[in-house]
């Protein structure tokens, strides 16, 4: 979205947190045209707010964003070593100053914010959302996954004036963690994809609590907004009701007989799916752009979310045709076998590498079980450790060797210490390898590849499968067919 006009005025950055203005002439004025926490992405007029973090302290880098063009710096401290003209707003907490430009942002914002969250599937279907609803009118979203107590506040410092619509993801892996980012947020429409194990380590009480801290984002909707929920899911009616107690209009969605939009029918194929749903008396015929089961329902809550929005359905459905794979989050490439090896051969690579819980990892195989194969190819999948699943990591571990089986997937390699469970799980003809951590399965997946192989890369992102991505794309050159 081009940005008409300045994001960000002295005087504005000055009424939104309360700081004070350093290094600068009498009566200077300056305008700042986006906001950054990272002097390594800084574009030149962004406001650096310089955040104090467990590795790096953003003040140790005011004098680098400054020389890189940053229109000012927010900081809690003058940094050393600045010329004394620099262009500073001091303010007792970086982190507070930047929630409060998230504020001042959101109450200046005439946008209609949408709100998503879910133990799966967030980012995929926020991303769905920008791009059905920057169909019909401006839209901003998260970028990346920012979706955490610095990363919400940043998206909000970003919204462009221009923006009609814009989408929010917001995350948790503690309970009390999404309260006072939804408050912040202030969604007309709260959606939730599904609820599933993920983070159980942090919730004893298991998928009843996790429920409980995801319904936490039905609290920053204002009387008579919209929460839209998965009638399909565990924990729907606990879901339901948390949100009725916020006095929210229900919107479901789901192959229940019961939900507001409801899957009548779907063809699924190897990367894509056709969709038939209903919704009231208007049915919805679609092509969704990207396969597998989970992204049909996660189409289904994004149209759910659009209508609440007070956007077109329809169009959006037309939309979801151009819909493209994340990097991280399901992105296909074909690519060609590095010379000595097989000559002339191709593979898939299908990138899930940026995070997993066992929902995830039975929906990634789902996908990977209807790929289309080359001559002689095989399906692999190289698999991670899912992390935060505390006493029941082996159980949930040892139980992804069904589908795999179920799915024919022809062979398994697996790192990390919680994978061993699966690997020994394995019937014996399934087993690839087995290795400590993803840089040494890394190499050892690479030199085991063969022409028409379809090979899917899965893990929580603390076990850092993106190194595998990267050995396997790095002999590689990217092939002229396509996936």
């Amino acid at each position: 979205m081009s940005q008409a006009r300045p994001l960000w005025s002295r005087a504005d950055v000055l009424a939104a947190t309360g700081g004070e203005a350093l290094g600068e002439t009498l009566g200077e004025d300056w305008q700042a045209t986006g906001v950054s926490i990272d002097s390594r992405s800084l574009a030149a007029g962004d406001l650096f707010v310089a955040l104090p973090g467990p590795r790096y302290d953003g003040h140790d880098f005011v004098a680098q964003a400054l020389t890189a063009g940053a229109a000012a710096a927010l900081c809690q401290r003058r940094p050393d070593n600045l010329p004394p003209q620099s262009r500073l707003v001091i303010v007792p907490d970086s982190l507070a100053g930047l929630a409060a430009l998230g504020r001042f942002a959101r109450t200046r914002s005439e946008a209609t914010c949408i709100a998503v969250t879910g133990s799966v599937g967030k980012t995929s279907t926020k991303e769905m959302l920008r791009h059905v609803l920057a169909a019909q009118a401006p839209a901003f979203a998260s970028a990346a996954s920012h979706n955490n107590h610095w990363g919400v506040p940043l998206t909000l410092a970003r919204l462009p004036h221009e923006a009609r619509y814009a989408v929010f993801e917001i995350g948790m892996n503690h309970p009390g963690e999404i309260r006072p980012l939804t408050r912040l947020v202030r969604p007309l429409v709260a959606l939730v994809t599904t609820i599933a194990p993920a983070h159980v380590e942090y919730f004893p009480e298991g998928l009843a609590g996790i429920a409980d801290a995801k319904a936490e984002i039905f609290e920053g909707l204002p009387p008579g907004g919209h929460a839209v929920i998965n009638a399909d899911a565990p924990m729907a009616d606990r879901l339901i009701e948390r949100a009725q107690a916020q006095r929210a209009r229900i919107v479901t969605f789901g192959r229940s007989e019961r939900a507001t939009l409801r899957l009548v029918d779907c063809s699924l194929h190897a990367t894509s799916s056709a969709v038939k749903a209903r919704l009231g008396r208007e049915t919805l015929d679609y092509c969704l752009s990207l396969p597998g089961e989970h992204m049909v329902m996660n189409s289904l809550g994004v149209l759910a979310a659009v209508r609440a929005a007070g956007a077109d359905p329809v169009r959006a459905a037309t939309a979801m045709a151009g819909l493209k794979s994340l990097k991280g989050r399901g992105l296909r490439q074909r690519l060609e076998l590095p010379p000595g090896t097989h000559a002339g051969g191709a593979f898939d690579l299908i990138d899930d590498s940026y995070n997993a819980n066992p929902t995830s990892m039975r929906a990634a195989f789902a996908v990977l079980a209807g790929a289309n194969l080359g001559p002689g190819g095989r399906r692999i999948a190289v698999l991670g450790d899912m992390l935060e699943l505390g006493t029941e990591a082996a159980s949930l571990h040892h139980g992804l060797a069904q589908p795999l089986i179920a799915g024919n997937i022809d062979l398994v390699f697996c790192c990390g210490p919680a994978m061993r469970a699966l690997y020994d799980a394995l019937p014996t003809g399934r087993r690839g390898l087995w290795a400590p951590d993803s840089q040494s399965l890394a190499g050892l997946v690479a030199e085991r590849l063969r022409p028409g192989d379809v090979v899917l890369v899965k893990g929580s992102l603390g076990s850092r499968m993106a190194r595998v991505i990267e050995r396997l794309a790095s002999g590689a050159s990217p092939s002229a067919a396509s996936a």
